[in-house]
């Protein structure tokens, strides 16, 4: 590890936003600053829903050369999607968007070739209709995918247009559902039986892996100073947010928020049994050859959904007035399905609460109330369900990402889970992938060093549980009742 201090550009893409932040790393001093912010508008078109991932790159350029000359560039954003490329490299349409309609019933066809069982038993990963898995097994037939040489998950494709080399980055290409995460390769037997050719994937990559360096174009464009490298950073941005955890010792829980929530722990190795796959609980690879042994939840979509139809209003008084609503009034499954989709959230929520027979939640801070008692009920089932099927107990919950800001939704967590929580750092993913980029250089050491920096120099958060946990578990069995 060296004594100086180094620049480094994170390219942080979520399913609303993107931005370029910029770290700045010392022997004992971690700085991060937004350097570019922009909007990740997915459009509707005839065919269905598709990312403007070309609108996203000149973001990311506009990003770079708003962060002035750094010494590496490192790219995370959300999972399982793709691009296509041709023969010569060009892309063949807009990738797909995650919650767009094609994979509607396409998991139960690929079920009649490789059961759920067998799939889980070869992959770790849970069920979610989107899985690239199911993706593919619905564009295989389109004229798109036949002219296909390549296919490059998001992060990927745009390291790809910086570099001109390809690579599959580990920890998203593990969210495909055909990675093996007890060989940390390709699941080889199903892909084969399913018919999916794994040639199309570019070779694999591991955090810390030299990426390539800005082409001179990108240079041009961005005002930078060549040559100016690009880091295989953790490039699922749950897999930085992690990363990201400053936790002290191994028993801990971590709950990483914003349009999702991912609760779950880190493990050494998957768990891969029938009861885990029956409580869908996927096994993700991290940092250092780790686990992810978490459940996707809503999330706080469901919030940014109600915020968007009510014409985003204040959100800090929204807060505060959700706040003095009767608490666990109403709650719903924040895992349902139902709530996948944009679009007339809060009446959808209204109707979930009828459907159950609980009073319905009707002003905009009652409805919020109901979703955050519902997000606190579903951290709680997942921290307390990953316990019991990994038998590995904690002492905490880290509270990571954009979450981490909402007081009311931190609160609830520590006294649903009767565990302490510590909310920070907000900015998880972006520290992350700067984290990774600093111990490619020899900056930081290993993942303890990495959080002992984190915990010392970013702002963090604790709330202690308030009263037993009875109500909480009184919401739980009226929920499971319906």
């Amino acid at each position: 590890m060296t004594a100086v201090h180094r620049t480094y550009a994170a390219v942080d893409l979520g399913a609303s936003s993107g931005r370029v932040m910029v770290g700045r790393v010392g022997p004992d001093s971690l700085d991060l600053a937004e350097a570019h912010r922009f909007p990740n508008r997915p459009v509707r078109l005839p065919e269905g829903l598709r990312w403007d991932v070309l609108g996203l790159y000149a973001g990311v350029l506009e990003g770079l050369r708003a962060a002035g000359q750094v010494d590496s560039v490192g790219i995370d954003s959300w999972a399982v999607d793709y691009g296509l490329l041709d023969a010569d490299g060009a892309l063949l349409g807009n990738p797909v968007h995650y919650r767009d309609s094609r994979t509607e019933g396409v998991a139960e066809k690929v079920w009649a070739t490789v059961s759920a069982a067998e799939l889980y038993a070869a992959t770790g990963l849970q069920y979610a209709p989107f899985n690239t898995l199911y993706q593919l097994a619905a564009a295989r037939s389109s004229a798109q995918f036949a002219r296909a040489e390549r296919l490059l998950l998001v992060p990927d494709l745009l390291t790809y247009w910086l570099t001109g080399e390809a690579g599959t980055e580990l920890t998203n290409a593990s969210t495909t559902q055909l990675i093996d995460p007890r060989t940390r390769d390709w699941a080889y037997g199903p892909a084969e039986r399913l018919g999916i050719d794994l040639g199309l994937f570019a070779p694999l990559r591991r955090p810390g892996d030299p990426a390539g360096l800005l082409l001179p174009r990108v240079l041009e464009e961005t005002g930078l100073t060549g040559p100016v490298p690009v880091t295989t950073v953790a490039s699922h941005d749950t897999a930085s947010a992690v990363a990201a955890v400053p936790a002290a010792g191994e028993r801990f829980a971590y709950i990483c928020t914003g349009t999702w929530s991912l609760a779950g722990l880190e493990l050494d190795a998957p768990v891969l049994t029938e009861e885990s796959r029956a409580a869908n609980f996927t096994n993700e690879l991290g940092l250092d050859g780790t686990v992810r042994y978490l459940r996707n939840i809503m999330g706080l979509w469901l919030l940014q959904e109600c915020l968007r139809e009510w014409g985003d209003p204040g959100l800090d008084g929204l807060l505060a007035a959700a706040a003095e609503v009767t608490p666990l009034r109403s709650v719903v499954d924040a895992g349902d399905a139902a709530f996948l989709a944009p679009g007339r959230m809060p009446r959808r929520i209204a109707d979930a609460c009828r459907d159950s027979g609980q009073p319905v939640p009707t002003s905009p801070a009652e409805i919020t109330r109901c979703i955050l008692d519902s997000l606190a009920l579903a951290h709680r089932r997942a921290v307390a369900e990953a316990q019991a099927l990994a038998d590995h107990p904690v002492d905490v919950v880290h509270i990571v990402g954009g979450g981490a800001r909402n007081d009311l939704l931190c609160r609830l967590t520590a006294d649903a889970c009767g565990l302490p929580v510590v909310a920070g750092p907000a900015e998880a993913a972006a520290l992350g992938n700067v984290l990774v980029q600093a111990r490619a250089h020899g900056q930081v050491g290993d993942r303890a060093h990495m959080r002992r920096l984190l915990a010392r120099t970013q702002p963090l958060r604790r709330y202690e549980p308030r009263g037993d946990t009875a109500a909480w578990r009184a919401a739980e069995e009226r929920l499971a009742a319906h």
